[in-house]
């Protein structure tokens, strides 16, 4: 039976090999379905030759296999058979049981929209062997910050900018508004392409599983790689602590759309990247003691930034038209954004930005109560948790250019009342605090929030 054409009925996954190619600069990553045929993605790290320098050959190898085998989610996720096959030298019990985390958690909510159950099914196999320490590879002092096209990677620019480290912007894909806020920037640039196997498109239209993936852990890989190759020892993410909070908890298991962007991931792949890849590589998040909201309140000066910005997903989709405009005024993401910067822009300057008032329309009530954790859970989306959104509306309600606005207005009416003694400080929630992996040099960059 033809996996492509069946993909449920697939029984094994295979991560068949990785190859890389330095004449072209594009790396090779092969899986397959049982006996069917090769899905090959590929990763384009420069627009030229690109040799692995000397000296790093082990540490590029390790890392490679690290994106072949996270970078497969994507295509496991079309069958989530029963049975894991990866060729070459074993897995020991630690990178095994790194993936499993990884596969698990970062299809938590794949598998809820789908109603799966995966736990006790990934099992990545492996043996008892040690794996050897990784080495110290002398990587130049320079940081490689990836760009969203959304308001946290440019805060991290500025934040980096100011403690005057040495930096590139990189990000992953082709997409424009990306490029622009990059441009804006001023900073050297690095774009890396990925280009997914047209073969999984076409397990989608026979029926494949298909749902959300882990993208920052795949990135993450990538930009291992890319350090490797291109000299950098260390990667900048902006993922900040509101996104290691679930959205539910079902059946015991904690669904967060956000994983690969929570401190647990953080946690655990920098450990690895460290041990196995390259131990003079640094992985972390810039802004992981803070809020969404403290992100929005260093956003808000940044005026250089404010028509060039887009959290709004769908200007990141892989298939179909992109809209129009930056904000599409419907989503989530555009909802949530609204709302965490209108507590410290001029409303006529937040209006401008998005084209309309998203707080004056009655419409979007549901949408702004999933957005406080009123009677639904937080959207799967890359949202702040509750407690912020209840912070920002609760402050605006004392404002007289916001408090008319018609959800404002019945958040002060019907939902304010029900929330007496509930913590609704947004000076509280726009300081730094909390676990960080922030390297000594950077400690104090959160110096005027404290």
């Amino acid at each position: 039976m033809n996996p492509i054409e069946h993909p449920r009925a697939a029984q094994t996954f295979h991560f068949v090999r990785a190859d890389y190619d330095a004449a072209t600069a594009r790396a090779a990553l092969v899986y397959r379905f049982d006996d069917g045929p090769e899905l090959v993605e590929t990763i384009r790290f420069a627009e030229a030759a690109l040799a692995i320098p000397e000296g790093r050959e082990a540490a590029f190898a390790a890392a490679l296999r690290l994106l072949h085998l996270i970078a497969g989610i994507s295509y496991y996720k079309a069958a989530v058979p029963e049975r894991i096959a990866v060729a070459g030298v074993p897995l020991d019990a630690a990178f095994a049981h790194l993936l499993d985390d990884i596969y698990l958690h970062g299809l938590g909510e794949f598998a809820h929209r789908n109603g799966l159950d995966l736990r006790g099914r990934i099992r990545f196999p492996h043996d008892a062997h040690a794996a050897a320490a990784a080495p110290r590879l002398g990587l130049p002092r320079r940081t490689l910050v990836p760009i969203g096209g959304g308001k946290d990677s440019l805060v991290t620019v500025e934040l980096l900018r100011a403690a005057r480290e040495p930096m590139t912007a990189t990000w992953v894909g082709r997409s424009p508004l990306i490029a622009a806020c990059v441009e804006r920037s001023g900073l050297p640039a690095l774009n890396i392409d990925r280009q997914i196997s047209p073969l999984l498109f076409e397990m989608n239209r026979h029926g494949a599983w298909n749902g959300h993936i882990p993208v920052t852990a795949i990135n993450s890989a990538i930009l291992v790689c890319a350090a490797v190759l291109h000299g950098f020892d260390a990667i900048a993410f902006s993922n900040e602590r509101s996104a290691s909070s679930a959205n539910l908890v079902h059946d015991g298991f904690a669904v967060n759309h956000q994983w690969s962007k929570g401190i647990d991931f953080e946690r655990a792949f920098r450990t690895h990247v460290a041990t196995r890849v390259a131990a003079d590589l640094d992985y972390f998040s810039a802004l992981r003691p803070l809020s969404e909201l403290a992100v929005t309140r260093l956003f808000a000066p940044l005026a250089q930034y404010h028509d060039v910005f887009s959290s709004c997903n769908r200007n990141f989709r892989i298939l179909g038209d992109q809209p129009a405009e930056r904000w599409c005024g419907h989503c989530p993401k555009c909802h949530f954004v609204f709302l965490a910067l209108s507590p410290f822009l001029p409303k006529t300057r937040l209006v401008a930005i998005f084209g309309r008032n998203l707080l004056d329309d009655g419409a979007l009530a549901a949408d702004f109560d999933a957005l406080l954790e009123v009677g639904a859970h937080k959207p799967f989306e890359c949202v702040g948790e509750g407690r912020e959104s209840r912070a920002a509306l609760a402050a605006l309600a004392e404002r007289a250019e916001w408090r008319e606005d018609a959800l404002v207005a019945r958040f002060r009416e019907r939902i304010l009342p029900m929330l007496e003694g509930r913590d609704l400080d947004l000076a509280a929630l726009t300081t730094a605090d909390g676990p960080h992996f922030l390297p000594p040099r950077l400690a104090r960059i959160f110096d005027a929030l404290r």
